[in-house]
């Protein structure tokens, strides 16, 4: 029998901050079996590889990466782990084509990983997709900075919106236990900023409890003393209520901040779209957010070159970004993905003048967030500290309107700042994106 134990495992993830969470379980069983976990993946001898099948161009670069990494086999490389989205959706597919990978589990079989392993050294390519338990694991061995972490309160998703395969992939809508994520949440120890994800948080505890459940949880996550501050990721907005408005406004620490996917402005796309309410019903909604939590930071994402959008649209759609002036926003040239209710639509888009869009959007929403930021020169924020950028000889971190990865930083001098607690900082520039500054007791 192979001694597990005595291999070294690596981990490369890939995609969303979602599967980031599901890895970090992986990772949790893989150390409590007593093994050794590489942060140099090209020095495991087990090297997992997760993945987002969400897009075309993220199944091309799941599939790059463990070609790409398959060349360590003639070297201290044993087996290729593939993990989630990928084969959970695409089994059938990959299995069969993509050889040099020797186990494929999807995003519910973590728990058979060892059985999976030790088969593959008997020299069998292992499948066992849809074969796990699908138990809830509160433990995790965390990747991100030490101060902040995710918590991921439900898997996938019951917004049908037809240019979306997650509900192919992840399956219904699905909490988990409140209790069981009080667990998980203490568990992760002293953190600064603690991130709650989901496709939908908003819808949280519908299916499970028979109601919304967030603010609830955001109760009793906030009373926790080892968690400092609670940001939200992906409401939907018809989901944002007077509770959650309240709950936000009121608990100090909740972040005022929040990320509403909207995809687009204009009611016909939204139509076809499949998505909820349209865009007076969002324009209202910031109106009433401003109003009733004056400081509230939001963020959103766009798809542009939907099937027969058109130049007006997109002209209607700068309109809306002008008038909504929202923080920031991410925007996507549509993928046309098979087995969507939008791969038939008609009149599909050519890719360049999709990219073409994209670019357009970009360039009015950096205007918007540029005069945002450049309001903020000459006042003192308070930055939490993310540790320092070596390459621009300075210290890095966040104002609360910047979550993790997504949206800008602040990039500020001191003369001693810790990572994971708060300085202020007084801002001296800024670009699109980014502040810059210093700590007032720093002497240039």
């Amino acid at each position: 029998m192979i001694d597990l134990k005595s291999k070294k495992y690596g981990i490369i993830s890939l995609g969303c901050d979602k599967n980031r969470v599901d890895i970090e379980k992986l990772l949790a069983i893989i150390k409590a079996n007593g093994c050794e976990i590489t942060d140099e993946a090209t020095g495991a001898q087990v090297l997992v590889i997760n993945t987002c099948a969400f897009l075309n161009e993220a199944r091309k670069e799941a599939v790059d990466t463990v070609l790409e990494f398959s060349s360590l086999k003639s070297k201290n490389l044993e087996k290729i782990v593939v993990t989630g989205c990928l084969p959970q959706k695409y089994v059938a597919e990959t299995f069969p084509a993509l050889i040099e990978a020797d186990v494929f589990l999807g995003t519910d079989d973590y728990d058979r990983f060892f059985e999976a392993i030790e088969q593959a050294y008997c020299g069998e390519r292992v499948n066992f997709v849809g074969t796990g338990s699908h138990g809830f694991n509160c433990e995790r061995l965390i990747t991100t900075p030490a101060h902040y972490a995710y918590l991921k309160i439900a898997d996938g998703c019951n917004n049908r919106c037809t240019y979306c395969l997650i509900p192919k992939i992840r399956g219904k809508y699905v909490s988990y236990q409140m209790e069981q994520l009080l667990k998980e949440a203490v568990g992760l120890g002293d953190i600064a900023e603690l991130i709650l994800v989901a496709q939908d948080v908003t819808r949280y505890g519908l299916d499970l409890y028979g109601q919304k459940k967030l603010v609830e949880i955001l109760k009793k996550l906030t009373k926790l003393v080892n968690i400092n501050s609670v940001r939200l990721l992906y409401c939907y907005p018809d989901m944002i209520d007077d509770g959650l408005i309240a709950e936000i406004r009121d608990n100090p620490k909740i972040v005022k901040y929040l990320d509403i996917p909207l995809q687009h402005s204009e009611d016909r796309l939204l139509k076809l779209m499949n998505r909820p309410a349209g865009r007076e019903e969002y324009l209202a909604l910031f109106e009433r957010l401003r109003k009733e939590i004056p400081d509230i930071s939001i963020r959103s994402t766009f798809i542009a070159g939907f099937p027969t959008e058109t130049e007006d649209d997109i002209e209607g759609l700068v309109d809306f970004l002008k008038r909504a002036r929202l923080d920031n926003c991410g925007f996507f040239a549509y993928s046309r993905e098979p087995d969507t209710a939008a791969y038939k639509l008609q009149g599909q888009i050519p890719y360049s003048e999709k990219k073409k869009r994209v670019k357009k959007l970009y360039e009015v929403q950096k205007s918007i967030s540029f005069k945002k930021l450049q309001g903020l020169v000459g006042k003192k924020i308070k930055v939490l500290c993310d540790g320092i950028d070596y390459d621009r000889y300075c210290f890095v971190g966040r104002a609360y309107f910047q979550a993790p990865e997504i949206d800008g930083k602040v990039y500020f001098n001191a003369y001693s700042a810790v990572q994971g607690e708060y300085v202020e900082v007084l801002v001296e520039d800024s670009d699109a994106y980014d502040l810059y500054g210093r700590t007032e007791d720093y002497d240039l």
